[in-house]
């Protein structure tokens, strides 16, 4: 077992010090951070970066050390203090200590709710400082490579969250309603209370955004969370935890654990959660529904489509956003444009010469596209390769391994495809789970669709499994009002500058039309995700003074 040695952010009175340091950031160097432990720029094989576990309140190691490789070079650069299933009591005794009434709630330590909006504001400062802001982008494109200006929009987004839920923010989450009741003394007052012990499991795409915004809206709550970031990036939060310390987060509220899935699903059966919070794919999604019995929120996959309608403009714009949304992040991210839906009247535009123009742009050197972290190059190229078997389609460009890299081979490196096939083709039975199968890399289908078929186009979209972005581009009302009425998806951009990426804080972001979907970053998102409705009728009286026991009824 593994000892780390408590840094000075963690001496008695850091949280209350940490305003009297900020002012001094911008003159240190970043190593200097007072909460971090490592450098990003340093991490390599010679000086690897080290990751370990948090659980009731003290910072472990594990009797197994994973090492994660580079996955721009294939240098083993990390190592994980990796949680075995003979390691889990301590993880599984932590959340049992948990209530169901949580950590707080409005009749419990009420104080709490102010002292987590006193923690937004010192976390959302510091992170709005160039060198803690630069760490994190950087420690980002360490591990899930993306460009710095995709890896900072992340560290932008977290900080505008965490400024949303300053002050009284989060006690206003907690805000109550009443009710007359039926005589005098009777009220009904309905409150938002906590579940008590809670799982949280992130993906790797958004190492920074989507833990914060999901651990922070279950605390706000009076949650205690268990949070598992997936291994491959959770170097980054297991620093954002030691940034949360350092502006006052009890130690012993949240546990931290890296582990493999199967240690983490056996730790869930075992501990028995009220409530797990899961984003990712959707095998994984339906395997935790059933073995947690339906105490769960999904964020899950998403084939996310776009529809460009009967009104062309804009045709430059339009271009680069479809780029945007297919490409960005190396197509890495659940909101990514998978397949376009083209109206006729675009086809005798310049825009799919203009797509291709701005994919060829795209190079590993600034990492505008880079490694795909969950599918080999292989793999996308096989599926290509059955996708062009279907009669009249073609690949419009890319369909090749990327140049002069040394990424390693457990890794994808693609470059930005976009692959035809005729809709009436996309329809057909023996082709519809190959077309709309999700390859989480750069990689989109793209067909066309006529005046009279746009009933086509909504039988496809009728039939899709995962509902979570999509783009309507047309400003033509009726277009818009028929597409909108007749799908689900929930997070869905309407208009010319429509998009399926880019999310920002400060709207709904999740799936429609499932009872389990989740979503994040908004205080009804929190409030859906992280808290149930309680009741409480107050009826005090008085009695009448006239009276009498009634018949039996």
């Amino acid at each position: 077992m593994y000892r780390v040695v408590a840094s000075r952010a963690f001496r008695a009175g850091a949280p209350q010090k940490a305003f009297g340091c900020w002012f001094n950031l911008s003159s240190r160097s970043a190593h200097t951070l007072p909460f971090a432990t490592l450098e990003a720029d340093e991490i390599s094989g010679s000086k690897p970066g080290e990751v370990y576990n948090l659980v009731q309140g003290k910072w472990t190691g594990s009797s197994i050390w994973n090492t994660l490789l580079d996955p721009l070079n294939g240098e083993p650069f990390i190592k994980i203090a990796e949680v075995g299933e003979k390691e889990i009591q301590p993880f599984v005794e932590s959340l049992s200590k948990c209530p169901k009434h949580g950590l707080h709630n409005p009749f419990k330590s009420p104080e709490r709710y102010l002292l987590y909006g006193d923690i937004s504001t010192k976390a959302a400062h510091m992170l709005s400082l160039p060198k803690v802001s630069n760490f994190f982008t950087r420690l980002i494109q360490r591990v899930s490579p993306k460009s710095y200006q995709q890896a900072l929009g992340e560290v932008q987004v977290t900080q505008k969250f965490l400024e949303n839920f300053c002050g009284d923010q989060v006690r206003f989450l907690a805000r109550s309603f009443a009710v007359p009741g039926n005589h005098l003394g009777q009220q009904s007052h309905g409150y938002r209370w906590p579940y008590g012990p809670v799982a949280i499991i992130t993906p790797f795409n958004f190492p920074l955004e989507i833990p914060v915004l999901q651990l922070m809206g279950a605390l706000y709550m009076g949650n205690k969370p268990i949070l598992k970031v997936d291994s491959k990036v959770s170097i980054v939060m297991e620093q954002m935890m030691r940034l949360l310390h350092y502006c006052g987060l009890p130690v012993e509220d949240v546990d931290f654990i890296n582990s493999d899935g199967k240690t983490m699903n056996k730790l869930l059966m075992e501990a028995n959660p009220r409530m797990t919070l899961f984003t990712g794919s959707s095998r994984v999604a339906e395997k935790l529904a059933v073995d947690l019995k339906g105490r769960v929120k999904l964020e899950d996959a998403g084939f996310d489509w776009k529809i460009l309608g009967p009104d062309v403009n804009e045709v430059d714009y339009v271009s680069w956003v479809c780029d945007q949304d297919a490409y960005a992040c190396s197509g890495q991210k659940c909101s990514a444009q998978s397949v376009l839906f083209m109206h006729e009247n675009w086809s005798s535009t310049s825009l799919l010469s203009k797509m291709k123009d701005l994919a060829d742009r795209r190079k590993l050197e600034d990492l505008t596209v880079g490694p795909v972290l969950t599918f080999t190059t292989e793999a996308m190229l096989e599926h290509m390769n059955k996708l062009l078997k279907v009669p009249g389609s073609k690949l419009l460009f890319g369909g090749e391994e990327l140049k002069n890299h040394s990424i390693p081979s457990i890794y994808g490196a693609l470059k930005p495809t976009a692959i035809f096939v005729p809709l009436e083709e996309i329809l057909k039975d023996g082709n519809y789970e190959l077309v709309t199968r999700e390859i989480f890399g750069p990689f989109q289908i793209v067909t066309e669709y006529k005046q009279d078929q746009l009933p086509l186009v909504l039988n496809a979209l009728e039939r899709m499994h995962a509902h979570l972005t999509a783009a309507v581009v047309s400003n033509d009302p009726l277009f818009l009002q028929e597409v909108i009425g007749n799908t689900v998806n929930g997070t869905t951009y309407a208009g010319l500058r429509a998009r399926t990426t880019g999310a920002p804080q400060n709207h709904w972001f999740g799936p429609s039309g499932d009872p389990r979907g989740a979503g994040i970053g908004t205080p009804e998102a929190i409030k859906l995700v992280w808290s149930s409705h309680r009741e409480i009728i107050y009826d005090y009286g008085p009695v009448p003074g006239n009276w009498e026991i009634p018949p039996s009824t």
